[in-house]
């Protein structure tokens, strides 16, 4: 198979890494994604991630029920710097070369962020694990996912969920939901469809920085996506 995108970002919900476990990392399921990961590496795919700590702790959750939202936030960026080391030794179980860089700094564990290190880890062909979302409270990791692609000018988002793409309601919730296969970035916003959050839309809005919206508990499932075929959502101008 042959990659329609050559340098891709992967946004992982942190949930996603609980499996059936509802909190936590879950081994069998990292060890999955890890694997799905390496697939994609073999096409010559340049392959960075962005990471949530939603398995962990989730700040708007936890200022909801009375903590400070700033550091409630910051907890959240450390939780996903813990869901990066996580991952980054799965992916190096497969033989795969990585590195992590935080927004925050914490230099015994990983590396600050640096865009253009970043870039030249990507063309040396190792995976970039970005932790610590955008190092700002207030700000989700699909921000953070929006605003990393476009630093390092990343093709597409590749945004792994749960569903197979985006529907007119919550499926899990509401029945008579129906799928979009295609979506333009002001429908996406007009609609408020819950996706992702607002701000990161309109970031790859002004970037024309397509979103790709799939299930990522379906095997093989990245690298269709990567490869071109009809999977999940689409969002485009």
């Amino acid at each position: 198979m042959k990659p329609t995108y050559q340098r891709v970002l992967l946004k992982l919900s942190g949930e996603g890494l609980a499996g059936e476990d509802g909190f936590g990392v879950n081994p069998g399921v990292i060890a999955g994604i890890a694997e799905e990961i390496r697939r994609v590496h073999s096409l010559g795919v340049q392959i960075s991630i962005v990471i949530g700590g939603g398995n962990i702790i989730r700040g708007m959750t936890a200022a909801a029920e009375g903590m400070d939202r700033a550091n409630a936030d910051y907890m959240g960026m450390l939780a996903s710097v813990i869901n990066a080391m996580a991952l980054q030794d799965a992916l190096e179980k497969v033989d795969l070369v990585t590195r992590v860089a935080t927004a925050i700094e914490i230099s015994q564990v990983a590396e600050s962020y640096i865009r253009r290190r970043a870039v030249r880890h990507l063309e040396k062909g190792r995976i970039v694990i970005f932790g610590a979302g955008t190092g700002n409270p207030y700000f989700t990791t699909d921000t953070a996912a929006a605003l990393r692609a476009a630093e390092i000018h990343a093709d597409v988002i590749l945004k792994a969920t749960r569903v197979d793409g985006v529907y007119t309601a919550d499926p899990e919730k509401d029945p008579k939901a129906t799928r979009y296969e295609r979506l333009t970035y002001r429908q996406a916003i007009t609609e408020n469809l819950q996706f992702m959050d607002q701000a990161a839309i309109a970031l790859c809005r002004e970037n024309a920085l397509p979103i790709v919206v799939f299930d990522m508990s379906v095997a093989g499932n990245i690298e269709k996506v990567v490869c071109g075929e009809s999977v999940g959502t689409t969002i485009t101008e």
